[in-house]
């Protein structure tokens, strides 16, 4: 279910944040997806539940390891919901801009501020990657 709120000022920016919205639904299988846009945020993000948990923190990939060489069995993780920006790969952003997205996270989400930022393409080919604030610890391989 897609539930959107306030539009924001751009009719391109709605446009980039309904395809990515379409493209989780539709391809990746995300639930509770919402549009949060507001006069506090510089950008709209887009909050929804993956149908898995898309991100491990190292220390928790460690023992998910240690679990799993242990009894042998996967160790299973609940799905989180994440926070998507959404942009196209014509648009320039700076430090600035990503600081400012980010500072607009509510204090309310539990999670460490991370987002997962969406390129949309000219070709409707969305491509996703993960943006931390901060220093991140690497993942163990």
């Amino acid at each position: 279910m897609i539930v959107e709120q306030e539009q924001h000022e751009s009719p391109a920016v709605n446009d980039i944040c309904d395809a990515v919205l379409h493209n989780l639904a539709d391809q990746h299988d995300w639930t509770s997806l919402e549009l949060r846009d507001g006069p506090e945020q510089p950008r709209p993000l887009i909050k929804g539940l993956p149908p898995k948990r898309l991100y491990l923190h190292p220390d928790d990939q460690i023992a998910a390891l240690a679990h799993e060489e242990a009894t042998g069995e996967k160790l299973f993780q609940n799905p989180e919901y994440v926070l998507v920006l959404a942009v196209h790969i014509n648009e320039r952003w700076t430090l600035a801009k990503f600081a400012a997205v980010f500072d607009s996270i509510p204090s309310d989400d539990a999670q460490p501020k991370r987002i997962l930022f969406a390129t949309l393409h000219n070709d409707s080919t969305v491509v996703y990657y993960w943006m931390h604030e901060g220093m991140v610890k690497p993942r163990q391989n």
